[in-house]
C-alpha cells in the first residue's frame, strides 16, 4: 500500500476541525468520563487504567500517545510536541508506581494539558470560522 498513510486507511479526516474534534472526545474519554460521587472528581479511562498494574499505564500512555502522534501531524513545533511527551511519560512514570500510582491521575492530567496545547495551537494557525460553537470543557 504504497502512497496511503494512516489517515487513508483509517478513513480519517485530516482537516484541523475534524481532528480537533477527534482530540477533544479522546481527552474527555481519558480523563472526564465520569465524576466520582462523593468527591466531585471527573475520572476516566487513564486513572481505571491504571488500576491495572503495568498492562493498564503502558495502554493510557499508548492512547496519550495519539493525540501526540494528531498533533504532530497537525505541525506543532518540537518544543511543543516535546512538552506534549513529556507530560506523557510523567503521566506514566507516575501511574506505574505500585499501589499509589492511581493517585497522580486525578491530580496530574496530562492528556487535559496535551489538549491544552493543542487548541492553543489550534486557535492561532487554524481558527474556526465560528468559536462558540467549538465546545470547550
Amino acid at each position: 500500500m504504497t502512497g496511503t498513510d494512516l489517515y487513508d486507511r483509517a478513513r480519517l479526516s485530516k482537516e484541523p476541525g475534524d481532528v480537533r474534534r477527534r482530540i477533544e472526545r479522546l481527552e474527555k474519554l481519558l480523563e472526564n468520563l465520569f465524576v466520582v460521587p462523593g468527591i466531585n472528581r471527573p475520572v476516566g479511562l487513564d486513572a481505571l487504567l491504571s488500576l491495572v498494574p503495568g498492562v493498564g499505564t503502558l495502554s493510557g500512555a499508548a492512547l496519550g500517545s495519539y493525540l501526540v502522534w494528531e498533533a504532530r501531524n497537525l505541525g506543532l513545533s518540537k518544543w511543543q510536541l516535546a512538552r506534549m511527551n513529556l507530560n506523557t511519560l510523567l503521566d506514566m512514570g507516575l501511574g506505574a508506581i505500585p499501589v499509589i500510582g492511581v493517585v497522580p491521575d486525578f491530580f496530574f492530567r496530562s492528556n487535559s494539558r496535551n489538549l491544552r496545547i493543542v487548541r492553543k495551537h489550534l486557535d492561532r494557525h487554524h481558527p474556526a470560522s465560528d468559536p462558540a460553537a467549538l465546545p470547550r470543557e
